[in-house]
């Protein structure tokens, strides 16, 4: 494959003896680079190498202005708008900001087309008069602003072109302007030299200008990279090239160079769907490592923002690679640092905390999580961390966190409690963020320090900025600044551009030829972008001036796809089979249009390999360590949620009953069920104390439904700390909590209006006992503590009280054998040890009709769940007796055998009940 550079090349060097006052001007800096090789490769005696430019330093010298920055252009624009727009009509920067970079990129094209301004604005001001705002006789205020803001338009555009033009700094557009109005100037100093424009497409109208002059003194080539079918009318992709072929007089004269033949050679084109981004990039590895050399291999890039998911998935034979697109900013992980320290304090203004200086809790633990933050000191700030859980504060001042550690932990992490304290003055808070970035330096190595580097340049540019023109007011402006600088720039990666893999966009493509090419990511609204808005001027308004429309920008992507191809053997268009859901994203046309031309391509719907993974069941083995831990567990005593959590899962059991490791705290910021639990636990209990050995009354009940509201905000004060519950879903648990009470107290006063005997004989109460198991030589300790024993007419009720929905049928069990092999039978377990531990305590046989149950606060209306023993559906058994209770103790030593028996391992649980 000859490539098109290399073709430019032999024919320069066919006309002209040697590269004397040659100036080759290419559309990109990549391809100069690719020039400048050629030349060295195909004249190495031609001495000096002639000079070679991009377009854009091309016009910027010819133009003798230097291209300004834009976020300098952004402040400066601000400071045009401030001096003509009148006081009571101006906005603040962060709003201005909002539109005005639509603005200046329409005076960008306004410019770059050479369009008369003052026509222009005109022109604009009368359509959006007849636009529907001006119907009416009388427009409404809102219509006048619209106009007025067209009209302030023309006068900002022209105060910033003077403002900016005597500066000697412009944006493209002014600087494409005033390289025409140079243009005459210019010719009548270079006679000498002689332009060689190469790899040129879609020009705008003062290119057009520049280029025709040149042509028209004969001081300039130019060689398009063009082939028969870009002169076809229904070809989208050379409508620029038939305009200039046509409408230019030099080419009335002169040959057009080139219109080439199509390529001789068979051309192996592949169009493989993908599901998501992923997919098509996992892909696009795959093909890449069935390449053994990448010397003349381009992976494309259509949507730029998968740049950082490619460098993840670049296959281990990929060596050498170039990378020209840069790495946003804004994917660097030391941007997440700064973006949670500003919302930190950006959403403690949002809370109204700032006269307090208090922090909402889940900003300062992002803040303290971060992994950069953690260099300084992670040990310390880890113990931070667990502190604010445990404390459950939702709102926190850095003197709250100071207290959490010692005056010398507190001392050795001063750094990162400034960070608590951000400055009202704006340079100040650069200078913190300077501050930060210092601090990390010493603890960083390798690429972080590079990542350090590139954002202290960030805020050095924020602090001269805002030096020199002030207009950074507030923390919200500077963030808003902060990430449109991230948005704009990128890290530059280093390496050998012409060596391995050339990874690039789209437009980089610009006059490079490759024999395999991948592209991702071919589908509409990215290959082409299809239709944008991001503009002030409507459609007709474009069209009649000569400004570019989405169908220029559709054509001009259509140019850059087919020429990218033209010379290529080996081709791979990978696009997304998923749409977004609102009819786009669908595969581009341009795949549809290749497929109509090349019938023979191949084409291919791919999905991931889904490997099924059968992970082994977990078991462990009951070590002589681990049996000496249970001994100890069993001989201190064991409770009925412990068992449980062993029927439930025994590794479950083993993780949380040997190694002790349980699930860590979190802030509540919603009141957990089981601190809901715990409060009615607390509050009933507090009721119900005076009356313990005493019959209730119901001038009792009365009294607590009046003290049950103090004695819930008592306690939801001690187990929710610092928690708000006068607000939101806090209060409506508060509410709930408050109405499970009252129908409970509801419900003891029917009892009582029945006429029936109520009396309290333990509340939380703790209880235990010891068994002999056979086959175990110690004593098992059974311990357990019952929520409340009363009695009832005579009858004891052995009650357990639970905050979430029981059942009747929860509690009926005609067959013990199967309490352990099922999750289900827990809570018969639970309240039938509760019975053997109280009958124990009391040396009671249950000669006294004894019953155990539940009531559940979400299943009030049930009232007291009883055991039942019958097997017959419709009928209860509910009293407890020795005949029950035997084949109850006999399934509780088997299950504590088998826990204790050291040739039965812990088990995994494949089938959990939830």
């Amino acid at each position: 494959m000859k490539s098109f550079i290399s073709s430019v090349i032999d024919d320069v060097l066919k006309k002209h003896q040697s590269f004397d006052n040659l100036v080759f001007v290419l559309p990109s800096q990549r391809s100069c680079v690719f020039l400048k090789e050629e030349i060295i490769e195909k004249a190495p005696s031609a001495g000096f190498l002639p000079k070679i430019a991009s377009i854009e330093n091309y016009i910027q010298e010819l133009a003798a202005i230097n291209l300004i920055d834009a976020t300098q252009l952004l402040f400066e624009f601000y400071s045009i708008y401030q001096q003509n727009i009148p006081k009571e009509n101006r906005e603040s920067f962060d709003a201005f900001s909002q539109w005005a970079t639509i603005a200046l990129h329409d005076f960008n094209e306004i410019d770059s087309y050479l369009v008369n301004a003052t026509q222009f604005f005109s022109n604009l001001r009368d359509v959006k008069k007849l636009d529907e705002w001006f119907q009416d006789k009388k427009p409404s205020q809102l219509a006048v602003n619209y106009l007025q803001f067209f009209e302030y338009l023309a006068v900002l555009y022209e105060a910033l072109y003077e403002k900016l033009k005597n500066n000697k700094f412009g944006y493209q557009g002014l600087i494409y302007k005033e390289a025409t109005n140079n243009l005459e100037f210019y010719i009548n100093n270079n006679k000498k030299n002689h332009f060689i424009l190469v790899g040129f497409n879609a020009l705008n109208k003062a290119e057009e200008t520049i280029f025709q002059e040149l042509l028209n003194n004969n001081l300039a080539s130019v060689y398009w990279d063009a082939n028969e079918s870009f002169f076809n009318n229904s070809n989208e992709a050379g409508v620029f090239l038939r305009k200039y072929k046509k409408e230019w007089a030099y080419y009335q004269k002169n040959p057009f160079l080139w219109e080439c033949d199509p390529v001789p050679f068979v051309k192996n084109i592949n169009l493989i769907g993908a599901p998501k981004n992923t997919t098509q990039i996992k892909y696009a590895g795959e093909l890449l490592s069935t390449i053994e050399n990448f010397s003349k291999t381009a992976l494309v890039l259509a949507d730029e923002n998968l740049l950082a998911l490619t460098l993840n998935s670049l296959p281990n034979n990929v060596k050498n690679i170039n990378i020209t697109m840069g790495y946003p900013l804004k994917d660097i992980p030391l941007a997440s640092l700064f973006n949670t320290l500003f919302k930190l304090h950006l959403n403690q203004h949002k809370f109204n905390m700032e006269a307090e200086q208090l922090f909402y809790y889940r900003d300062v633990l992002n803040l303290l999580n971060n992994p950069f933050l953690n260099k300084l000191n992670d040990e310390i700030l880890q113990k931070l961390i667990a502190q604010i859980k445990g404390k459950n504060s939702i709102f926190l001042s850095a003197e709250m966190l100071k207290k959490y550690i010692s005056s010398e932990e507190a001392a050795q992490i001063s750094s990162i409690f400034s960070l608590f304290y951000f400055s009202t003055s704006v340079n100040k808070v650069i200078k913190q963020c300077i501050d930060l970035i210092n601090a990390l330096k010493n603890h960083t190595e390798g690429v972080e320090k590079e990542y350090l580097y590139r954002f202290f340049t960030v805020f050095q540019q924020l602090q001269t900025l805002n030096t020199t023109y002030n207009h950074i007011t507030d923390l919200k402006s500077l963030y808003l600044f902060y990430t449109q600088i991230l948005r704009n720039e990128k890290l530059s990666f280093q390496g050998e551009p012409l060596q391995g893999l050339q990874l690039m966009g789209m437009l980089e493509t610009r006059a490079l030829d490759f024999e395999t090419v991948i592209i991702t990511s071919v589908n509409e609204g990215i290959l082409p972008g299809g239709k944008n808005d991001f503009s002030f001027i409507p459609y007709d308004v474009k069209k009649y001036f000569g400004l570019p429309t989405y169908q220029d920008k559709d054509a001009i992507f259509s140019y850059h796809f087919q020429r990218l191809l033209h010379r290529a053997k080996n081709i791979y268009l990978i696009y997304n089979t998923e749409s977004d859901g609102y009819g786009s994203g669908e595969k581009s046309r341009f795949l549809t249009q290749l497929e109509i031309n090349n019938p023979d391509i191949t084409k291919t719907i791919i999905s991931p390999n889904i490997q099924h993974i059968n992970f082994p069941v977990l078991q462990i083995e009951k070590t002589p360590e681990i049996m000496e831990k249970l001994r100890a567990l069993f001989t201190k005593g064991i409770s009925p949620s412990a068992l449980a959590s062993y029927i439930y899962d025994p590794v479950k059991f083993y993780e949380q009953r040997i190694l002790e490791i349980y699930e860590e705290d979190e802030v509540e910021e919603t009141i957990a069920v089981n601190t809901m639990g715990s409060v009615i636990h607390e509050v009933l209990e507090d009721l119900y104390k005076p009356f313990i050995d005493k019959y209730v009354s119901k001038e009792n009940i009365a009294e607590m439904q009046k003290n049950k509201h103090d004695l819930l905000v008592k306690y939801f004060g001690e187990y929710y700390e610092k928690g708000n519950i006068e607000t939101g879903k806090n209060k409506l648990i508060f509410e709930v909590c408050k109405n499970h009470i009252k129908r409970f107290l509801n419900q003891e006063l029917q009892l009582l209006n029945q006429n029936k005997q109520l009396k309290i004989i333990a509340l939380e109460k703790g209880l235990s006992a010891e068994i002999n198991i056979e086959g175990i030589n110690f004593p098992i300790k059974l311990k357990g503590i019952v929520d409340r024993i009363d009695e009832l007419d005579g009858v004891t009720r052995i009650i357990d009280y639970k905050t979430g929905k029981v059942a009747a049928n929860d509690l009926k069990i005609a067959d013990f054998s199967v309490m352990g092999s099922d999750y289900k039978y827990t809570k018969p377990l639970q309240v039938m040890l509760y019975c053997f531990l109280y009958s124990e305590e009391n040396g009671d046989n249950f000669s006294k009709p004894v019953e155990a149950g539940i009531i559940s606060f979400k299943n009030l209306n049930s009232g007291f769940l009883k055991m039942n023993f019958s097997d017959k559906k419709g009928t209860i058994e509910s009293f407890i007796s020795q005949e029950n209770m035997d084949p109850f103790l006999t399934e509780l030593k088997r299950i504590i055998s088998e826990i204790l028996n050291p040739e039965i391992p812990f088990i995994q649980n494949q089938n959990l009940p939830f």
